[in-house]
């Protein structure tokens, strides 16, 4: 997983009728037609298929990722509970293929909110006001943002810093490129010392041979 520390990119206001969606789910992000691979790589032509496609199968030159300018964002901009519904991995597996690696909202479902420190997604929660201020900075001539996960920080293109939370333990895998089975194999030696300890004391527990 590659490790997430500072970035510095174009953020895509995900908006509909001039405000930010709201209760984006996972069939949204990526239309269950596109599940039927198991690598993480290709899903970027699934996703937001039907927001960036017309119902003649062209694209849809409105829809903001298919414009020039925000074709390679690495932030997305969306509103209030994003990624709800199904808890489908392919969802953030589709934005990183993207390039996204950072999504602002002010809430997000807790699997795809977890799914995403699981792939190396930062989800950054602020609250709607301010999340909307944001959507019309990234709407405007310079839409360059910076996320430095290290301050927990978020700068717009005025210069103003926002603060955000986050949890230590995934900020620190995070930082790491660590998903959990890489966080468990860091401490391999302690397990494995455990498991040998247990088995001394506990013998009786272990599996007839």
């Amino acid at each position: 997983m590659t490790p997430f520390q500072t970035l510095t990119g174009t953020a895509a206001p995900l908006l509909e009728k001039g405000k930010l969606m709201s209760n984006v789910d996972t069939d949204m992000i990526i239309p269950k037609q596109f599940l039927k691979t198991t690598t993480r790589t290709g899903l970027s032509k699934g996703l937001f298929h039907e927001l960036k496609t017309r119902a003649d199968g062209s694209e849809n030159p409105d829809f903001v990722l298919n414009k020039p300018a925000y074709a390679k964002a690495g932030i997305l901009i969306a509103g209030e509970n994003f990624g709800c519904g199904s808890s489908r991995e392919h969802a953030p597996w589709a934005l990183l293929d993207q390039g996204i690696t950072c999504v602002i909202a002010p809430s997000f479902a807790d699997i795809f909110h977890n799914n995403c420190y699981k792939n190396g997604i930062l989800p950054v929660r602020l609250p709607m006001d301010v999340c909307e201020q944001l959507a019309a900075l990234a709407g405007g001539a310079n839409h360059v943002f910076t996320v430095d996960l290290a301050t927990q920080t978020l700068t717009t293109p005025d210069g103003v810093t926002h603060a955000f939370d986050v949890d230590p333990g995934r900020k620190s895998n995070l930082m790491a490129g660590l998903d959990e089975i890489g966080a468990s194999l860091k401490v391999a030696g302690e397990i494995s010392e455990f498991e040998h300890k247990r088995r001394l004391m506990t013998p009786w527990l272990e599996p007839a041979i």
